[in-house]
């Protein structure tokens, strides 16, 4: 049975996550499918903005009990190729070659936080709340830290990791987990003034951008990147949408991607 859905209106995708009997919770065939369906909605030429929503009152809780009970009695080596799933998944969607939106309609828990910490952007409700619970079952956050890391920052993961604390949308909001924090019946219009903005970009532009942030971020400005950013604007300047942007801007026209 399917555990998500895919809906296709214009320039953008969105994949809802429809099992909200569980709490929209991961077992791996969930994993394999989310995988599939950002490949999938990826390589889409029309496709400019990928929304990631859930139905019910969680966004993902987290790992499937019945996963969780599957899991107590794997080896080393079944629990490495398991994680190695994760894993795949967060980097698929941390890599879509399109813009990514996560709408946090409800809570999110331990690998949960994942999902949204490797979106590019993330809405979420003003009821939401967030939680990094592993510590609590005598696990840690592992699969999911570097994406959690980079939306947070050390400083709050080192207290939310160790604490497991659960925080609000306000606090998620302050900390840089979450974008914007809107009431719930403004949710939507906060997720389609992004997606408009985004759909209204070049879509080549828009791949090189989430790939500069992806190879820029973290590294020391050294003269091996400051040659690697100096060749990145030169062959967006030479490529055919960095030529028509440029000439519609200067005739005051709008961009051959939007006609």
């Amino acid at each position: 049975m399917s555990a998500l859905s895919i809906r296709y209106e214009g320039h953008r995708a969105t994949i809802t996550l429809t099992q909200p009997e569980v709490r929209n919770a991961f077992s791996d065939e969930v994993i394999a499918q989310i995988t599939a369906a950002f490949t999938e909605v990826g390589a889409r030429a029309e496709v400019r903005a990928v929304v990631l929503a859930a139905e019910g009152p969680a966004f993902c809780a987290g790992a499937n009990l019945n996963w969780m009970r599957r899991m107590a009695d794997y080896t080393r080596d079944e629990n490495i190729a398991d994680a190695g799933k994760l894993a795949e998944m967060l980097r698929v969607i941390y890599e879509c070659p399109k813009p990514t939106v996560a709408r946090v309609q409800g809570d999110v828990y331990a690998g949960g936080m994942g999902l949204v910490a490797a979106c590019d952007m993330a809405v979420a409700v003003d009821t939401a709340g967030f939680c990094l619970s592993e510590v609590k079952i005598g696990l840690i956050p592992a699969t999911i830290s570097p994406y959690v890391i980079r939306a947070m920052g050390a400083r709050a993961a080192h207290r939310y990791f160790l604490t497991a604390e659960r925080f609000d949308a306000f606090e998620a909001l302050r900390i840089g987990f979450v974008h914007e924090v809107a009431a719930a019946d403004q949710l939507d219009a906060r997720v389609d003034t992004l997606v408009k903005a985004l759909a209204s970009a070049s879509p080549n532009a828009m791949r090189a951008c989430k790939t500069l942030v992806l190879d820029v971020a973290g590294r020391a400005i050294d003269a091996e990147l400051i040659a690697e950013t100096v060749e990145g604007i030169a062959d967006i300047r030479a490529s055919d949408e960095g030529r028509e942007g440029v000439q519609s801007f200067l005739q005051k026209r709008k961009p051959g991607w939007l006609a």
